[in-house]
């Protein structure tokens, strides 16, 4: 009689590691709805309290998934803005192929991720803190080539309104990755050197 392999135990952050990227796979191949707490412990060969104590609930599993991705997101964009010339039409490209880029290396999950996070409170809010992160490092990067040097925050929620729906066109295989990239691009130049429109008159 053979008896099953010792679970393996690891440190607390390499657990976590571990069952951030068990929780991708299963999204990946088996959809939002089979992200629970009991199916993660399955997909991660764990027992289930040790899920429970690394996310406490589903939406906190949400959320870190959410979390992870953004960090490499941002990791990733910090490293190609900090490579790039200091010229819009560059600056413009940069941001659009590596936002674009992140989404598609995510893949089909992401935007079922994204979706989640409206489902809540407190998963808005972490969606929110997010957008706001990237809104200051577009303003800070891309204001020195708009007019005077200032970048309305509108524009910046714009751009962050673009990148997503055209990042999750070309996941959905809607629009090519070329395309989703160079509407990106001009859409970001577009909106940094247009000049900001008079406030209207009040009567």
């Amino acid at each position: 009689m053979t008896t099953a392999p010792p679970r393996q135990r690891l440190a607390r952050e390499d657990r976590y590691r571990q069952l951030i990227a068990s929780a991708w796979t299963l999204v990946k191949h088996e959809g939002m709805d089979a992200l629970t707490l009991g199916r993660l412990a399955e997909q991660a060969g764990v027992a289930k309290p040790v899920v429970y104590d690394h996310f406490g609930s589903r939406n906190g599993l949400i959320s870190a998934l959410y979390l992870d991705f953004e960090a490499r997101q941002e990791a990733i964009i910090d490293a190609a803005i900090a490579a790039t010339p200091k010229r819009l039409d560059a600056m413009a490209s940069v941001i659009a192929a590596t936002y674009v880029d992140c989404a598609l290396a995510q893949g089909r999950e992401l935007p079922g991720i994204v979706g989640a996070l409206a489902g809540a409170p407190e998963l808005e809010l972490v969606r929110r803190e997010c957008a706001d992160a990237f809104h200051e490092k577009c303003r800070r990067v891309l204001a020195p080539f708009a007019p005077a040097g200032q970048l309305a925050p509108l524009r910046v929620r714009a751009m962050l309104g673009a990148a997503e729906a055209l990042s999750y066109a070309a996941v959905a295989g809607e629009i090519t990755p070329a395309q989703a990239r160079a509407e990106l691009q001009a859409t970001i130049a577009l909106l940094v050197t247009t000049p900001k429109a008079p406030a209207p008159h009040k009567s």
